[in-house]
């Protein structure tokens, strides 16, 4: 263990963050990569991570393109509300503020207190970028968004899948309810990929999944309207011609082989919660 990088004492489920910083920082090493994360490089070189448990080889391009889609949703949103508010649930060492920044937008950084302990090694507060030290789970934050300016758009990315089944709906019904006319963007796994993660959890000593989700129309009596849902295979339109070629041909190959389709699910909160 190298001495001279930063000690990070998470929990099971904070240390998942490993997985996506790395397949992040990879590919930012690429020739062509499909988005470039010079943050992300500098931190999976500045902290102490075990490489074995947390590189996914191949792997981490599933974490990079659903990185991308996320990014595609956040700037379009942006787009029509250059000063609205993106709160990122469950944030990890995310860095899509670096990439979407338009010098208007107002963000939050959400997490677990050791995971915003780590963070602030390598961010800092401003005045329209703020961490907070709290669970997804926890209503107390929502008081701190709320007072920010509107619209919102709620991320949350490699999270939900993690928490317990019966947390999750709760949660999503709580910010749609307290947000109506929000969006949410969130990744659902369904059920048939549990025995594969379990597979991998015993190889690495993982954090197991619990909250599992066939179909994303399944939530919309928590008060969501689903506007949009993607995979893998079929990324939205409006980003597939720029994908490099592995995200066109290699990536929608191996995730038809290996039974996937993880969706990753657009919503918007409404009024009438069911």
């Amino acid at each position: 263990m190298s001495t001279d990088k930063h000690q990070a004492d998470l929990g099971d489920i904070q240390e998942t963050l490993y997985f996506p910083l790395l397949a992040r920082a990879r590919e930012t090493e690429l020739k062509r990569p499909l988005l470039r994360d010079d943050k992300a490089v500098e931190m999976a070189d500045a902290i102490d991570i075990d490489q074995a448990r947390f590189a996914r080889g191949a792997g981490g391009s599933f974490m990079v393109l659903r990185t991308a889609i996320y990014d595609h949703w956040v700037n379009r949103f942006l787009a029509d509300h250059p000063a609205g508010t993106i709160v990122e649930l469950g944030t990890g060492l995310n860095t899509r503020f670096e990439r979407v920044d338009n010098g208007r937008v107002h963000w939050y950084d959400l997490d677990l207190p050791d995971t915003i302990e780590l963070r602030r090694r390598f961010f800092t507060d401003t005045d329209r970028r703020r961490m907070i030290a709290a669970s997804v789970l926890d209503d107390d934050w929502m008081d701190t968004v709320a007072a920010g300016p509107g619209p919102y758009l709620f991320v949350s990315e490699g999270v939900l899948v993690y928490l317990p089944a019966d947390d999750v709906p709760r949660a999503l019904r709580r910010i749609a309810e307290r947000f109506p006319g929000s969006l949410l963007a969130i990744d659902i796994y369904p059920s048939h990929m549990q025995k594969r993660h379990a597979q991998m959890r015993a190889k690495r000593n993982v954090a197991g999944w619990h909250w599992l989700c066939d179909d994303p129309r399944e939530l919309e009596p928590l008060g969501l309207r689903l506007l949009e849902s993607a995979t893998y295979r079929r990324p939205p339109k409006a980003m597939r011609s720029s994908l490099p070629l592995r995200y066109r041909t290699i990536v929608p190959l191996v995730d038809r082989l290996i039974g996937g389709m993880v969706r990753l699910a657009l919503f918007e909160s409404t009024t009438a919660v069911r």
